[in-house]
């Protein structure tokens, strides 16, 4: 019998439609994880007796989980491929996803959500590699605008799709969807991935060569700044995240369905414009595109505050607030796919190591946006207003840092 022959990319090493949506989905698990059991932390606390606040502490669990497996799935995956790790991880997650689904006990679903975090940050750091893998500059900007166009919409709808679960069920189905989910993209994976990293380009794994390789990648000016670039557009995102529930449900009284209408509205617009900046760098250098967005997020950030402080943005003005909020959004579909493709520009050689990084950074300086939040006064605009607005003065800062890192030229590869 004739073997199949394995997965293969488009002339010219590009992607296909549908492998562009696989690896959306794939990079959505770590999102939708987050995101998907927040309306059921009432009864998360409940039922595993962890006392007031203690689900807080599960996502504490999953944002560790999340940093420290970064941080060995990118090595391993540049040492043994992108298939193989992409696949072991998505079926550690499916199995500790499975295993919160079942225990009893708080510090055993605790320990599950940490699990099940370093599987599922392979779907985090490897999609990013295979797209480095198969293109920069451009090219590369152009299949992470699509990918983002898959991956932008999950963690916005998850929270409402974690509503419509507990519909049906109890906060146990969430991640028996979540496992189900794994196991999908590992058949998607399986049948029509292709592994983007020949063997001749592998890198031998030792503790040594894997703490230089993320010094070396952390001191390259290029990398440095357009990675605290991406790190401090997640910073915006989450700030808005966390604070949304209080904003949305306690200080502009949306009901449940106005509430999933506004995520909707605001997650179109960060869909739009990843798109617009996907077909706007065939005209455009990349970091023209990166700095107009950023003005853009500045001034309305700006403006977001002083309203907000006046109370002019707030409870009496609701349409005016999620307006703010959504130019902003917006912003961040310019942003976050040029910045990410222009921190890999010299790192071709261990792409896996340097999404590593960039995620870990992510998700560990992205998260304190809820610490941030938390400790502001309730009851207001404010808390959002100025977490969102920290996030861009991170930005602006990171993007001064750039215009000082050596150009990394314009060609189309």
């Amino acid at each position: 019998m004739a073997r199949s022959s394995p997965p293969q990319l488009l002339p010219g090493g590009s992607f296909g439609p549908w492998l562009i949506v696989l690896l959306g989905l794939v990079s959505a698990i770590g999102p939708v994880a987050t995101d998907m059991y927040l309306p059921a932390f009432p009864e998360v606390e409940h039922d595993l007796a962890g006392g007031p606040g203690s689900a807080q502490f599960t996502l504490a669990a999953w944002f560790f989980g999340l940093a420290i497996g970064q941080f060995s799935q990118g090595p391993l995956s540049d040492r043994f491929g992108r298939r193989a790790p992409l696949i072991i991880g998505l079926a550690v997650f499916a199995l500790a996803s499975a295993g919160c689904a079942i225990v009893q006990d708080y510090h055993l679903f605790c320990l599950c959500r940490f699990v099940s975090a370093v599987g599922g940050s392979a779907s985090a750091v490897i999609p990013r590699a295979i797209v480095r893998d198969v293109a920069t500059g451009k090219k590369g900007a152009r299949i992470m605008s699509q990918l983002t166009l898959v991956f932008g919409v999950m963690p916005v709808l998850a929270p409402s799709l974690g509503s419509i679960v507990l519909k049906f069920g109890n906060w146990r189905w969430i991640f028996w969807v979540g496992t189900v989910y794994a196991l999908a993209a590992i058949v998607g994976v399986l049948l029509t991935l292709p592994d983007t990293l020949s063997a001749e380009r592998r890198i031998a794994f030792s503790p040594v060569r894997i703490a230089s390789r993320y010094i070396l990648i952390l001191k390259e000016p290029v990398f440095l700044s357009n990675a605290l670039l991406a790190t401090f557009s997640t910073f915006v995102m989450f700030a808005y995240l966390g604070s949304a529930p209080v904003l949305f449900e306690q200080v502009l009284h949306f009901s449940a369905g106005q509430f999933g209408v506004f995520f909707g509205v605001n997650a179109a617009a960060f869909i739009l414009g990843t798109q617009i900046n996907g077909r706007l760098v065939h005209r455009f250098a990349m970091p023209l595109l990166l700095e107009v967005a950023l003005l853009w997020a500045l001034v309305i950030g700006v403006l977001f505050v002083i309203l907000a402080l006046t109370g002019i943005a707030g409870e009496h003005h609701p349409i005016l607030t999620c307006g703010l909020i959504t130019c902003i959004t917006g912003a961040l579909g310019f942003i976050g796919p040029n910045a990410t493709v222009m921190s890999f520009y010299h790192h071709g050689q261990h792409a896996g190591s340097a999404s590593a990084m960039l995620g870990t950074m992510q998700f560990s300086i992205g998260s304190l946006s809820s610490v941030l939040v938390g400790l502001l006064p309730g009851g207001s605009a404010i808390p959002t207003a100025i977490g969102m607005m920290t996030g861009i003065l991170g930005m602006a800062i990171a993007d001064l840092m750039r215009r000082r890192a050596p150009a990394i030229g314009s060609e189309d590869d």
